[in-house]
């Protein structure tokens, strides 16, 4: 079984901000992603409890965030009123840095919400410019932090093209398996607390719809859910089942 899930578990390789970045020419970086943004001046750990937002759009952007613990839900508000997961961001995600991009003060785009309760480490903007201009490690240590942050976006925006809201469970649950899965005997546990609502509003779709459709599951064999951790008993088989 192990062999099996390996793929889905929240440790297979990818690009990682804790771990120290290596120049063009192979030589490495002393200082990792949060020790650099850790160390900008004006820099603050920050706890922000779950469902609690962080910052709307239209916010100004004045902050770079990098999440230490736990999990942020970012997503879109259009005019109708409707809000679209973009991203569900896990810990050592970086996020917050479109000033950096358009390299002057711009407004919010998304709406970013804890999903779980979070611990963050933030720095001005500013900051985080001024130690890019002075050190190009520094914007190469930021650009791995982000590369993980753009898979993460567009996973989130290919498990939302599935109308079937069936499929886009799946969908999204093998998502969270891959990003916050723990490999166990019994399968792969998401390590988060997920009630029926939160998943709803993560892929637009309500509350019973979701009480009813991992109903399906569980009886299907193929998910276990307790204390609102849901443990996903096959990944290959749920697939299949998506597929």
């Amino acid at each position: 079984m192990t062999g099996a899930i390996r793929g889905f578990s929240r440790y297979a390789p990818q690009p990682d901000p804790q771990k120290s970045a290596r120049s063009t020419n192979g030589a490495p970086i002393h200082g990792t992603l949060i020790d650099v943004i850790r160390g900008l001046e004006g820099a603050n750990i920050e706890q922000v409890e779950r469902s609690k937002t962080i910052f709307f759009p239209g916010d100004p952007a004045e902050r770079v965030y990098l999440i230490r613990r736990g999990a942020v839900r970012l997503s879109r508000v259009y005019e109708s009123g409707e809000e679209i997961t973009v991203s569900l961001l896990r810990e050592n995600s970086l996020f917050g840095v479109l000033s950096l991009i358009t390299g002057h003060r711009s407004d919010r785009f998304y709406h970013a919400v804890a999903f779980t309760r979070v611990e963050m480490i933030t720095a001005p903007a500013d900051s985080v410019l001024r130690a890019i201009e002075g050190d190009a490690s520094v914007g190469l240590l930021l650009l791995q932090g982000l590369s993980s942050r753009i898979l993460q976006t567009e996973t989130m925006i290919e498990t939302l093209t599935h109308r079937d809201m069936s499929s886009r469970l799946v969908s999204f649950l093998l998502v969270l398996c891959r990003d916050f899965g723990v490999p166990g005997q019994q399968g792969i546990t998401i390590d988060l607390k997920l009630s029926h609502q939160a998943i709803a509003e993560a892929i637009g779709s309500t509350r019973v719809t979701i009480t009813r459709l991992l109903g399906d599951l569980r009886n299907s064999g193929l998910v276990n859910i307790e204390r609102k951790k849901i443990t996903v008993l096959d990944p290959i088989a749920l697939s299949k089942r998506f597929n």
